[in-house]
Parts: structure tokens; sequence; C-alpha cells
């Protein structure tokens, strides 16, 4: 936002300097983005009166001026087309510096004399406009000093205010925020009730009550749409970034710029039946004032007459009711929208505008009566005409609550790190306008004002105090706390230790999107429904994924598209699963491998990964958590793996994995290459191990025993060594399966399996005869239970 300091000034003024004024309002978190002189540097510029124009003898777009300086009359050949008998402008007179140290001096332009120089305001550093020379107002003094005619020595400030200080986007919020900063009264307007000299009045209706609890209107008869707008009018306006259009317009624009409250004026003779703020049709037709024309969504909010839509509410006005030269009479309205209502339509449209500014931040709601009142006096004054009563429609069960809110003193010492006496908090709450009374605590009870969107909770009245105390008067303290060192349970392996593992075992870790393509996740997890994404980046991206394999053949696809023929992935994240009303997200562990065995190279042939190199991989990590001897792999079915060459990982008869190689029908959906393996594992199963404990080394010697047994092809070795195991007793040192034999020698469909079992007692040596008990006992339990045979 732009403002005049001078216009500032007016309400409250401080005993600084500008560049004083600059610092403190950035140091109070309104940051100050420039500052600029009113007008360029120039002496000797006055006000001139052009007596007479004649054209020039030599040169057809010249004229030859007669210049009256409120002295002498002085020649000057002026090149402007606007050049007239009658008119005021600019006049710098021979010995002036205009902007650019540039000096004027007696000059002969095709053999005609010139004393002087006719400006444009371009050439003053004024505006751009270089259309013509200035047009200054007919009672203009001559020969006045043009720089303290129109007082340019004022500076123009431009703030950049955060989106939660509304209250800041006026001149009078401006003011009052110096005011409180510096300890100076700020000298408020004083409007006084417009007289209602006519009795005309335009009827209007809420329909939308929530997002337009409050709408005023006043007719203004007889009005002179050919006056000017006053010159003081018309500077603080361009200093504020705004052009002049015509009086009425500028009027509205003007009290924006003032008291921050956006107005708008219609033509009366343009308006059938009753004013209706509602919600458009779906696709109705506007034509705004900027010449577009627009298609209506259905949430927006539009001021309407009994027959069409008038203006976007809040936002722009429409072109068929606009003021005009013929306009007599006009309808002004002045209205509170609520934020929400407004706020994103203007975007929508490829609009932004002071009032959607403004009403997307939020507007005092109780500002509407002062504004309609001051602007009707200014209007009255300009542009003359006689004022109706004012009409209000309001639904005040729809108007913004402020509740009040307490400040504890505890909390407030606490959050500055000192302590603030009582009166000075006191003294800053009552000057940002807050009104205070002491609870039995001795908390304070703050009413806060209407103007005030930004302060509802607590932490926003220390911030408001800290803020207006100086955040450089704070003191420095760095936060202290007790902390104790927590003890790391040992058993749990660390996250980046699994990791560590697999990169030392030639994977790379993979890190996908938590949200997948639907098509995607019913291909790999048929059996869950994803939690769909309210507003997905795109469809591809849609649901939240249930299982990381999903990413990671997305990935191996990647990677054979562009030649990559050996990839080995892994990813550690979260998967998102539907439970009743609640969303399980469970961290897990994925690994995904294709390709060759090893690395190319020259030590020998190349051989392609199967299901025993990737589940050596995850049996590394169980054993690193010493939790291999207590997990199984069984055969099992899983959607997204191959049937018959797919296990689940057991741990403490819960299923905590799956591990397998890729369906052919996923392989085929994603154009995969060769032999995919892959499995998926709680994070928790590898992460929870057991703690390492010393156990003494026996200094007597081990017994080993091995035996061979032919049981029937589809018996699970791991079953045979579970009981072989639980059968060998408490010496038992080493179980070990060192062969699995099927051929010359074996009937079909039968296998010969071979076990090593290691002894040791660590007190003593032990004998055959209690050996071959244990052999017998291990013998009898695989005979009974597996049908097996000691193989001669």
């Amino acid at each position: 936002m732009k403002f005049s300091e001078q216009w500032l000034r007016e309400w409250v003024n401080p005993s600084i300097t500008t560049e004083q004024l600059e610092s403190l309002l950035s140091l109070a978190g309104l940051e100050v983005d420039g500052i600029e002189k009113a007008a360029g540097e120039f002496t000797g510029v006055i006000v001139g009166e052009i007596v007479n124009a004649e054209p020039h003898p030599n040169a057809d777009k010249l004229q030859v001026c007669t210049v009256n300086n409120g002295i002498e009359l002085t020649q000057v050949v002026c090149g402007a087309s606007n050049a007239r008998a009658g008119l005021k402008t600019a006049f710098a007179q021979v010995g002036a510096v205009l902007p650019g140290d540039f000096k004027i001096k007696k000059a002969k332009l095709r053999q005609v004399e010139s004393f002087g120089m006719l400006c444009a305001e371009d050439e003053l550093g004024i505006s751009d406009d270089h259309g013509g020379i200035m047009e200054l107002p007919a009672d203009a003094p001559v020969g006045a000093d043009l720089r303290e005619y129109l007082n340019l020595n004022d500076a123009i400030i431009e703030v950049d205010l955060t989106p939660n200080r509304s209250d800041c986007l006026s001149v009078a919020g401006l003011a009052r925020e110096v005011g409180v900063l510096t300890q100076t009264p700020v000298v408020e307007k004083e409007v006084a009730a417009a007289p209602i000299t006519s009795d005309l009045t335009f009827a209007v209706s809420l329909q939308n009550p929530d997002a337009c609890p409050r709408y005023l209107g006043r007719v203004i008869s007889g009005v002179n749409t050919q006056a000017k707008t006053p010159l003081w009018m018309v500077e603080r306006l361009r200093r504020s970034g705004v052009r002049a259009i015509d009086p009425i317009v500028d009027v509205t624009n003007y009290v924006l710029m003032e008291l921050g409250q956006p107005m708008h004026a219609f033509d009366l003779a343009k308006l059938s039946g009753g004013i209706q703020v509602r919600l458009a049709t779906q696709d109705e037709s506007l034509q705004l004032l900027d010449g577009s024309e627009v298609k209506l969504n259905a949430d927006t909010l539009v001021i309407a007459d009994q027959e069409k839509a008038l203006a976007m509410a809040g936002i722009m006005g429409g072109e068929q009711s606009k003021v005009s030269d013929s306009t007599q009479d006009i309808f002004l309205e002045c209205a509170y929208f609520d934020p929400i209502s407004i706020a994103g339509r203007a975007r929508s449209y490829g609009l932004h505008t002071d009032s959607s500014h403004r009403y997307e931040r939020g507007v005092d709601f109780n500002l509407q009566a002062k504004a309609m009142e001051y602007a009707t006096n200014l209007l009255l004054e300009i542009v003359g005409g006689q004022a109706g009563p004012v009409v209000e429609a309001v639904e005040a069960s729809a108007l913004p609550v402020r509740n009040d809110v307490i400040l504890r003193p505890e909390r407030l010492n606490q959050m500055l790190a000192m302590e603030m006496p009582a009166d000075k908090v006191e003294d800053i709450l009552t000057r940002l306008g807050l009104q205070l009374s002491i609870e039995a605590n001795g908390a304070w009870r703050a009413k806060v004002p209407s103007y005030r969107f930004d302060i509802s909770i607590e932490p926003d009245l220390i911030e408001e105090v800290a803020r207006v105390y100086g955040y450089d008067n704070l003191p420095v303290k760095s936060p202290t706390m007790a902390l104790g060192i927590e003890a790391k349970p040992e058993a749990i392996k660390p996250v980046r230790l699994v990791r560590q593992s697999l990169i030392s075992r030639g994977y790379q870790e993979a890190i996908t999107f938590s949200f997948i393509e639907p098509n995607l996740s019913a291909l790999f997890d048929p059996e869950n429904t994803p939690v769909a994404l309210a507003n997905p980046i795109s469809a591809e991206l849609s649901v939240m994924r249930t299982t990381l394999l999903a990413g990671l053949a997305k990935t191996v696809q990647y990677n054979q598209n562009r030649q990559q023929s050996r990839v080995r992935l892994f990813e550690v994240g979260q998967c998102f699963i539907q439970q009743n009303d609640e969303i399980a997200q469970d961290p897990m562990l994925a690994v995904i491998a294709t390709g060759s065995r090893q690395p190319e190279g020259w030590t020998g042939k190349t051989e392609s990964i199967d299901f025993f190199d990737l589940k050596g991989d995850l049996e590394a990590l169980l054993d690193d958590a010493g939790i291999l001897n207590d997990c199984q792999f069984e055969p099992a079915e899983h959607s997204a793996l191959h049937p018959g060459q797919t296990a689940k990982i057991v741990r403490a008869g819960e299923t905590v994995g799956y591990i397998g190689a890729l369906h052919p029908q996923v392989q085929k959906e994603l154009s995969l290459k060769g032999s995919v393996f892959a499995f998926e594992i709680k994070l928790s199963a590898v992460q929870a191990g057991k703690v390492a404990h010393f156990q003494q080394l026996s200094k007597y010697p081990e017994v080993r025993r091995d035996l061979a047994f032919i049981v029937d092809e589809s018996t699970p070795v791991a079953h045979m060594m579970a009981a072989a195991k639980d059968c060998a007793g408490e010496w038992l040192q080493e179980l070990r399966l060192f062969d699995v034999y099927q051929g010359k020698g074996v009937e079909e469909q039968r296998k010969s399996v071979a076990l090593g079992l290691t002894w040791q007692h660590a007190s003593r040596t032990l004998n055959d005869e209690e050996i071959n008990s244990l052999v017998d006992q291990i013998v009898c339990t695989l005979q009974d239970r597996f049908g097996a045979s000691l193989r001669s």
C-alpha cells in the first residue's frame, strides 16, 4: 500500500523524520518497501497562465505562447497540443533547474525566441504523464511557486503488509499504528451526518446474509457529473497509486484509501426494482468495468437488481450500471462481506482489485455507516445534489463476534523472557484500542475492537505487546532445559543400520511417492481399498499407497526403460491402510531386485538372481538383529507374487512379511523384463532383535553327527530342522543343512536331506551314549512326523 506522508501527518504527527518513521514501521512488522519523493528535484517553476497562443510562423507543430508569470508577460515557444489561451500550467522560467540538473536558458526555436518552458508532469518527476503540459485549476494563483502550491515537498511511502494486518490498509489504520508506536495522539476524522434533503430511497434485500450481513445504500439525486475533482484529492489519490477518473469514482476511492472501506456508486436510472445481494446463477453473464465479460460461477456473490447482476460483490462493478457523464442520480452503496465469501473469487476470474484485496483480509464491520456519511458529505461538496436517507439491511446474528481474550501476566513474562510491568502492558494494550478489565487471578481481559481481525487468542496479545514494546528492546536469552540422556534400547536396531546393511549388500535406497495411481494399487494389493486424496496433484497420483512394492516396481520399470538391466533397490516408508474409521500407518521395509547376481566382470559367467539370493539378503538382516532362528519361511499366496514362488515370514505366530517372485501378470502389466524378486516386511520385525550377551567358550571338544534322510519331495526342510532342534537337547550348538539331493540312488518324488548337528558341553566331555541317545530320538521323531528314513 502507498500513502502520502503529509496525509498521514494530518491524522498523527509525531516528532520524527521520514527515515525514522520508515524504521519504526518496519521494526513493528509493517515492512516499508520503499520511499520516493512526490516530485523530482526542481526549482524556479511557478504557476503561469497562457494569455495568448498563436501558431509558430516557421513550424507546424509549435505555438508561440504569451505567458503571464504574475509580474510580466513572457514569450515561450511550446510544442504541446493542449497549450491554449486561458490555461494555467507549470512554467519553468529562465534560470529554473528541472530534474536531472536540466537548466532552463533563453533559446531560439526556428528563429523565434523562447524565454522559459511550459512543463508536462513527467518533466517535473510528478508522474509518467507526457501527453501534454500540466493543466492546473482555474483558481491557481499565477506566480505561485508550483512546489508549494501542490505541496510537493512530500514523501510517498510504500508498505508491504502481511495478510493478517488488514486494519492497516488505510491512512486511518496506519495512523492508529503510528500513534501507538510513538505515543502520539491520533486526530480522528470527525464525520457529521450528511443533511437529508430528499426522501428518495431504493429497496435493499439480503438473500445471502451469511456472506453479506450488512449492506447500506443511499440515493443522491441531481448530481453534476461535469464537476472537477479537487486538485488536493487528485494529488492524494495519485500519491496513493490511484488514478483520478471522475469525481464520483474519485470520492469512493478516496474514502477507501483514507478509511479502508470499499464503496461503489451505481447510476440509479439503470437500476430496476431493488437491490438484491445474492449468489450468481451458474454461467450468469456480467460485463465488468474493465470491459471484460465473465461467466459467473454459482459460488460468486453478486449485487443485482430485479433483472440482472450489477457487480461482483466486493470485487468490481459492472459496465451496464456505471456512472457516466449523463448520470443525474446515483445509488451509493457500502457493505460488509464475510472474508471467506470473497477469498479466492477474484483470482478465479483473473482479477485483483483494491476492494477484493481488503475484503479478502477483513474490513471493519462497524465502519460502513461512518464511511457512508463521509462519502456523502464529500459528494455533496463536489458534485452537489440532494441526499436521501440511508437504507440499511443487516443480519445481526451473521456479523462477526469478537470474543474477549485473556492475557496472563506469568505467560507474558515467560514468552518475553522478562518481567514486563503491569502498567506498561496496560498502556500498550489500551493504546492499541483494546478495552481492559482485571480478572480475579490478576489476568487481563481484553475486548478486541472490530477492526482487529488478527487478535483472537492469548499469543496474539503477547505478540502485540512485544511488537509495540520493541523487539530490539527484549532481552536476548537462550532457552534452558534440563535434558537427561535417554537410554536407547539395545535390542532395537536403528533404521540407519538397516539401511547400511542393505547398501553394503549392493542395494540402493529409493524414495517414491506416498501416493500412486488407483490401477497400480489394485494390481499390487486388491484386498485393501486405498485412501483417496481429496486434492490430488494428478490423476496418476490420487490414492495413498498400501504397499511399497508398487512404487519400487515402477522404479524398476523406469530403470529398465533406460537400459539398466541390473536393479537392486530398497525403500523404508509408511503404508496407509484404512481400518474402520482410522488409517493405520505402519513403517515397512521393501526390497526389489532383478538382473544378474553379480555386477558384470571378467571373473566368471553372468548368472541371474534367484529366489534364494533375495532370501539370503533378508536372512542376513534378520541375523544381524539376532532373530533369524525365531523366524520361519512358509509357503503362502500373495496377489502381487508368483504362485509357488512365494513365502510368508512368520515370527512368534504373526505374519510380518512376504517374499517371492513378482506375479507374471504384474510383470506383464508393467512390461518388466526378466525375473523380478521382492520382499516386504514390517520394519519393526527387522529392528526388534535381541541383546547380545557374553557366553564363555567351552574348552571341551565338540561332537558332530551327520544324518541323511530320505523324505517325500514336498516335505518342508524347515519343519524337519525345527523338529530335530526340539529333540537335540540343550547341548546342541549348531544345526546345519548341508545337502539336498534328488537323482540317481533316490526314488522318484523323494529327496535326500542331509543335516549336520554339533553338540558341546560347557563343563565336560560328552560321551557316545549321550549323543547316540539324542540321535536316536531325532531319527524316531522325523520318522514318525515326516515318514523319513535314514539314507544308507
